[in-house]
This record gives structure tokens, C-alpha cells and sequence, in this order.
């Protein structure tokens, strides 16, 4: 799954936000079901399955009006778990100190995958160290990143 075009962002977010839920961010890609564009909400106490449905009805009714995605496509909305998918600068920010996984769009230091601490952000500019080595990456080359869960 890839960053949902920016068109989807303007239009879903303010669904979202006048909803009282933070827009983390959509992904739009093929998955078994087919195309699928994947909204991610999240709230301070939480998001339930009811949280979901309610986002869903109202960006799904007006996706359909606005027709910004091109033929059948299956609309997901949930939390953004354990394996948080992190799309801006702000967000890398608030996971300083967390293991990520990040995936970029051209490969950089001969390699697309990079996998390790998250150690610094400035402006829009991350850092990961991996296996002792620092790689700073812009944030717009990331095709997609998450928070790599840690069970101690």
C-alpha cells in the first residue's frame, strides 16, 4: 500500500476531523480484495468498531459523490495499531526512540528498506540508525513507513 493521492487527503481529512477523530493518514493500493483505500483514524480514548463505521459511512458517501477514485475500490477505516503507519514529519517526531520500518520510493544509499531506531527529526528530514549506521532520509522519498512493534 502507497500514500493515498493528495486529492483523497483534502478531501478525506476535514470528513474526519469534523467528526472529532485525527486523520493519520489513507493508503490506496491493490490487496486481495482488490483495490483498497485504507483511512486511518485516531482518537484519545481510542477507536472502536462502531468509530470505524460511523468515518466509513460518511467518507464512503461522499467518495461516491466526488467519484475521485476510478472504478470498484473497497473503503477500510481503522485505527492505526500497534504497526502505526507514519506519513508526516510531525508524526515521525512523536515516535522518536521507536524501531521503524521505512520503504522509499527511489533507493537511497543502494537500498529501498531501511529498518531500525528512529533517532532524530529536523524539519522534514528523518534519521534512522541502522545496525550502527545513521541514514537521513527526506520524507517525501518514503513510499511507506510504521512503527515496528516491540514485545519486551
Amino acid at each position: 500500500m502507497r500514500r493515498a493521492p493528495e486529492a483523497i487527503w483534502k478531501f478525506v481529512a476535514p470528513i474526519v476531523e469534523s467528526l472529532q477523530y485525527e486523520f493519520v493518514g489513507a493508503s490506496l493500493g491493490q490487496t486481495e480484495s482488490g483495490l483498497t483505500l485504507r483511512v486511518y483514524i485516531d482518537q484519545a480514548d481510542g477507536v472502536s468498531v462502531d468509530d470505524c463505521a460511523k468515518v466509513s459511512n460518511m467518507v464512503g458517501a461522499g467518495l461516491d459523490v466526488e467519484d475521485l477514485i476510478a472504478g470498484e475500490y473497497c473503503l477500510e477505516v481503522s485505527s492505526p495499531g500497534m504497526r502505526r503507519p507514519l506519513y508526516s514529519a510531525d508524526q515521525f517526531e512523536s515516535q522518536k526512540g521507536s524501531d521503524v520500518k521505512v520503504r522509499l520510493t527511489v533507493p537511497q544509499d543502494g537500498r529501498r528498506n531501511f529498518r531500525g531506531e528512529l533517532t532524530g527529526v529536523e524539519g522534514d528530514i528523518i534519521t534512522i540508525k541502522v545496525d550502527g549506521t545513521s541514514h537521513q532520509i527526506a520524507v517525501r522519498d518514503i513510499d511507506s513507513a510504521n512503527v515496528v512493534p516491540q514485545f519486551d
